[in-house]
């Protein structure tokens, strides 16, 4: 019979809610943008997720978005750090100096509250939240009032993430929303990189400029690229750093990372309100690969193309954006 437990606890010297599920353990770290920073087994070994080492707590705790699953909001590039919004230009930071850009958001390295955390039967959960008003911070940045909450729920099934986004204000808000997914390349011990192929359910990808911007044209894929979208590419062909619409297959939003030597099958499902997918794999060095999620198109508050098509989308006063991913294994038939 599977058993379950959620207990909080200390990660690398900092506070971390623990959750586990039969033979799963994950951890979320409330205190660092509410990332879930590990999700492993504990009998086979696998480390699904890139954790940061001793030597490397210094360089995670300045800019923790290559660990782990950070939260982006909003994500990636806006050109000059400019956010244009029904009428008015929010002046965001530019913290990409060598490209003249804000980058990927402010909620990823503040603090997140622990709202709840437990087990029952099978499942153990924590839900973490972060509220903006004008006394926070990210208010003189970003002036909306806003919610939101992010619930993980760990079971025999793996790992399920919920999140959801709330508007408290009285006018309507950008809502924008990415995870920089950071998954370990092997994830198995005893593997290499050259056993892994991954899959993506990516449809064009995007040109972009010398700052990393889209132009609002599409390039022709690479042999490798058509593979990726159905046997399968090795995740290091090239050094990527791509941008793509998502283009469902039978009606799921997912990406499979294979270890054909243990036979096992790592699939990150996601929903489809994510119309876009970054893909980045750390200048094919190897190591780790991020399949990022994406609602909108980089820089799209900045663009002139349609707002549906490029998932550039508010939320009036009281509403609220829901949407759910889920990280699991399934291994080849024997």
């Amino acid at each position: 019979m599977a058993t379950s437990s959620a207990f909080e606890g200390i990660y690398q010297g900092q506070r971390a809610i623990y959750l586990r599920a039969d033979a799963y353990e994950a951890v979320m770290l409330p205190e660092t943008g509410g990332n879930l920073i590990a999700f492993q087994d504990r009998i086979t070994g696998c480390r699904f997720l890139r954790e940061p080492s001793q030597e490397e707590l210094a360089r995670f705790r300045e800019n923790p978005v290559v660990w782990g699953i950070p939260v982006l909001f909003p994500p990636n590039r806006y050109e000059d750090g400019r956010f244009p919004w029904r009428g008015r230009i929010y002046q965001l930071p530019v913290n990409e100096g060598e490209r003249d850009n804000h980058l990927h958001g402010f909620l990823h390295a503040i603090p997140w509250e622990v709202e709840s955390f437990g087990s029952k039967g099978s499942e153990s959960f924590v839900t973490v939240a972060v509220r903006i008003d004008e006394d926070h911070p990210v208010y003189r940045r970003f002036p909306f009032r806003f919610t939101i909450r992010l619930r993980y729920a760990l079971s025999p099934d793996g790992l399920a993430q919920q999140v959801a986004v709330r508007n408290d204000g009285d006018e309507p808000m950008p809502c924008l929303l990415a995870f920089h997914t950071t998954l370990n390349v092997p994830f198995a011990p005893g593997s290499k990189e050259s056993d892994y192929s991954f899959k993506l359910t990516a449809g064009r990808r995007w040109e972009m400029n010398e700052r990393m911007l889209p132009t609002g044209a599409f390039m022709e894929l690479a042999p490798e690229e058509e593979a990726m979208k159905g046997a399968g590419a090795d995740p290091f062909w090239t050094s990527l750093d791509h941008h793509y619409t998502a283009e469902p297959q039978m009606g799921r939003n997912r990406m499979e990372l294979t270890d054909r030597k243990r036979g096992m099958t790592l699939v990150y499902d996601v929903g489809t309100s994510y119309k876009q997918w970054m893909l980045y794999n750390n200048g094919g060095r190897g190591e780790f690969i991020c399949p990022e999620p994406q609602v909108n198109l980089v820089n799209a508050p900045n663009s002139n193309l349609p707002a549906e098509e490029i998932g550039l989308f508010g939320l009036e006063p009281g509403e609220i954006w829901e949407e759910r991913a889920r990280l699991y294994v399934k291994l080849r038939p024997s």
